[in-house]
Order: structure tokens, then C-alpha cells, then sequence
């Protein structure tokens, strides 16, 4: 059980943004994102968008920096990862 970010590579409103999510549970997820102070308005159905500038505070808590490509294979294992189409 992890909670993995991956590298800020999305750009908006002034910073890029990364993804912070669960490989076991949306509520280890929660619990994680509560701990490091992440607003509820950033969670999107089964990841946290985080800007950049929290990617080190979120390590020093615990998360797993990981690629992209690892973060949604971890996600799609899990049985986590809610698929564009079902958005």
C-alpha cells in the first residue's frame, strides 16, 4: 500500500500540477491528503491534483514520486483508476 505523485507536467492557473493518488485504497488516499493539508476541491474521482510547489512536502510525508506511466499501472492495478470514458 502506497501513495504515489507523480512529476508536475500539467500547466494552470500559474503553476503545473501533478497527480497524487492510492494504489490500495481511496480512503488511505483521503486520510494521506487530510494529513498533508490537500483541500477536498482538488480531488477528482480517484486522484489529487497537487501543484508543484507541494511535491516536496508530500514526499517528506511519505507519498512515492514515481513516472507518470508507473502512477496509472499502479492505479489500474489497484482497481482504483475511473477511466476518461466514465468521467
Amino acid at each position: 500500500m502506497a501513495i504515489l505523485v507523480d512529476e508536475p507536467r500539467w500547466p494552470k492557473h500559474g503553476t503545473t500540477w501533478a497527480h497524487l493518488v492510492s494504489d490500495a485504497s481511496l480512503d488511505e488516499l483521503h486520510a494521506f491528503a487530510r494529513r498533508a493539508g490537500l483541500p477536498e476541491r482538488g480531488f477528482d474521482r480517484d486522484h489529487y491534483d497537487v501543484p508543484a510547489e507541494r511535491i516536496d512536502d508530500l514526499v517528506a510525508l511519505g507519498a512515492e514520486p514515481v513516472p507518470g506511466r508507473e502512477l496509472v499501472r499502479r492505479l489500474l492495478a489497484s482497481g482504483l483508476r475511473v477511466r476518461p470514458r466514465d468521467r
